[in-house]
């Protein structure tokens, strides 16, 4: 069960502290999205991103009012993120292998 979780946390520690960070997968997949075309790949693009604004305003305070320390939303934003990064990831694979 450890095993599983480690993805999450490592996520959590990563984005937290650093929300802009979760720009670099938006911005990698904004890069096959455009020489690829593929919706998948941009779905990844579109929740990367708003992620990214999202997690900003909790960092900034503006989405939360100061007692955030149990991030709940946490536990359905990161599988969904992991889930749709792995599909754009097929979706990648798949067409490269088709071409």
């Amino acid at each position: 069960m450890d095993i599983l979780l480690l993805p999450l946390m490592a996520m959590g520690m990563i984005f937290i502290m650093a929300p802009y960070l979760a720009l670099v997968p938006s911005v990698i997949f904004f890069w096959f999205y455009l020489k690829l075309k593929r919706w998948p790949v941009l779905t990844a693009v579109v929740l990367w991103g708003i992620y990214s604004i999202y997690e900003t305003g909790m960092m900034l305070r503006i989405l939360c009012s100061g007692e955030c320390n149990i991030r709940v939303d946490l536990l359905l934003i990161y599988p969904s993120l992991i889930l749709v990064s792995i599909l754009a990831i097929v979706s990648i694979i798949r067409y490269r292998k088709k071409t």
